[in-house]
């Protein structure tokens, strides 16, 4: 596979934070600075509201690997590299490849659950102090703990595909169950991959001495595996009715006698319902994630090194707004002194704060001791809920550009 020109960003941990305030090096210092800073007034002028932005150490203690953190695929494993969107697009190879080991991931992350950090996330939207939610996780598991809270999928989502043609979507389980009828070999692999226990531990040693290695996003890779007979079904629209291309002539959509799409086939090619490397996120989306900053008084960062740029122009928007910030994450943040080196580092968290510990333990804590304190459940998140979509509901579907 050709090497593409565009490099991963930021595959080495970041300087080690540091923690504001002083006094939040502790869990009970933490939990009270968190506390202080999601029950303080936003400043003057800006809405009482907090918009969460969440990145995959949100999802590790549900059994799903992250990129950056501790036991992250770029510290563990130098060499993955996830694919390009261009090379998706270009390549028949190509796609059996990343096909072939998402099939096998996909049994894991299916059965996956949220875990007690998007649970706290929900009860701190039903104790009225956060309005909305921007992940860039593509598990849905923000939408499947808290389906009330308003939440934007910053780069898609995993639980569908969706044809580069006609950008219809269709369900992961369907298309699973497809890929599963094409390659009966695979299929009983994978069986005995999931009777062996090899995708069910969490432990990335126990999974490599197994011979897998397991990234982020349900991407299995099995050494020496042969990925050149791996098959995959067509969009089952353009099939039926092939679409134009751009110059106009009628696209060519044809599949051998099982159904897996053949290369003589210039479109109705499905791919996850995600934004790849490489590919642009929607106008839309990237408007609505504007928009839920625009319209919170607070930012609260979430289990998120911000590497990728999509996001971390949200914070800088953020704080270009004058909204204070709070960051938990474990580990270092990609530009995270622009963040707080103008604050007082004796405040006790109203005007921002970053914690270097995992959300696991910190956010339910910080959930009892609002309640505690007197907060109770509310029967509707604040008046100035984050617009996030602004009503129009092709941006919770669409996530791709």
């Amino acid at each position: 596979m050709r090497k593409p020109l565009m490099r991963i960003p930021y595959t080495e941990p970041f300087s080690h934070p540091t923690v504001i305030p002083s006094t939040a090096k502790t869990l009970q210092g933490a939990i009270s600075a968190l506390c202080t800073f999601l029950s303080a007034p936003s400043p003057s002028g800006l809405p009482e509201s907090t918009v969460i932005l969440s990145g995959a150490g949100l999802s590790v203690a549900s059994g799903l690997a992250d990129y950056r953190g501790v036991n992250g695929t770029y510290r563990v494993n130098k060499t993955y590299r996830p694919i390009y969107y261009h090379e998706f697009l270009a390549s028949h190879e190509a796609r059996k490849r990343y096909w072939a080991r998402s099939y096998l991931g996909w049994t894991t992350l299916h059965k996956a659950q949220p875990n007690t950090s998007h649970y706290a996330v929900r009860d701190l939207g039903g104790l009225g102090l956060v309005s909305g939610v921007i992940t860039q996780n593509v598990d849905s598991f923000h939408t499947r703990a808290h389906p009330h809270i308003k939440t934007l999928e910053l780069h898609g989502y995993l639980r569908s595909t969706v044809c580069t043609s006609c950008w219809n979507e269709f369900p992961r389980d369907t298309f699973q169950d497809e890929l599963a009828r094409l390659n009966p070999v695979w299929a009983a692999f994978l069986q005995e991959a999931v009777a062996s226990g090899a995708l069910n531990t969490e432990d990335p040693r126990e999974k490599r001495a197994r011979g897998i290695r397991m990234n982020p996003d349900g991407d299995v890779d099995v050494p020496d595996a042969p990925y050149s007979t791996f098959r995959y079904p067509a969009c089952p629209t353009c099939l039926a009715d092939p679409p134009p291309l751009a110059d106009g002539a009628r696209s060519v959509v044809t599949v051998d006698r099982d159904g897996a799409w053949s290369s003589e086939s210039n479109a109705g090619i499905l791919k996850p319902a995600v934004v790849m490397f490489g590919e642009s996120i929607n106008a839309r989306v990237k408007q609505a994630a504007e928009e839920a900053i625009d319209g919170a008084g607070k930012l609260l960062v979430l289990a998120t090194s911000l590497a990728t740029y999509s996001a971390w122009r949200l914070a800088k928007r953020a704080m270009d707004r004058g909204m204070p910030i709070g960051v938990v994450n474990l580990g270092g943040v990609r530009g995270e002194d622009v963040f707080f080196s103008h604050l007082d580092p004796q405040q006790p968290g109203n005007q921002g704060v970053r914690v270097d510990m995992s959300t696991e333990a910190l956010l339910p804590a910080v959930v009892e001791t609002l309640r505690e304190s007197g907060l109770r459940e509310t029967d509707h998140l604040p008046g100035t809920a984050v617009p996030i979509g602004s009503g129009e509901v092709a941006v919770f579907k669409d996530m791709l550009s």
